[in-house]
């Protein structure tokens, strides 16, 4: 299950913030800030997802996430691999490195990450 644009807004938010009320979700939004029955709607929304849940501090509810944030992102990321890169990793990388701009420093660093992983998966 997937979460919507705007969902994702409220849920990094959230990831962030790790328990927020109502009320702490809206304070995290840029001016104009949502309206709370807007907020209110995709909170619900994203509960019955099973991406959150909540705690009842009298009649306010507590929100928490119940999908870590490196989960959420990893499966983002294997299905765009899947869906647009034939299922190859190797085609994705080839294509993030051809296609951004990035520095000589940041393609020796992408190295250094893939070489330590080679070594940890050989261990």
């Amino acid at each position: 299950m997937q979460l919507s644009k705007t969902e994702e807004q409220v849920m990094q938010h959230l990831w962030k913030l790790e328990k927020a009320f109502m009320k702490d979700l809206l304070q995290a939004f840029p001016d104009p800030k949502p309206a709370t029955t807007t907020v209110a709607t995709l909170l619900k929304r994203m509960h019955d997802k099973g991406f959150i849940g909540y705690e009842l501090h009298g009649k306010a509810r507590e929100y928490y996430p119940l999908v870590k944030k490196s989960d959420y992102f990893s499966k983002h990321v294997n299905g765009l691999i899947k869906n647009f890169f034939n299922n190859s990793a190797s085609q994705f990388a080839s294509f993030f490195t051809a296609s951004t701009d990035l520095s000589i420093d940041e393609l020796e660093d992408l190295k250094k990450l893939i070489d330590n992983q080679i070594k940890e998966q050989k261990k």
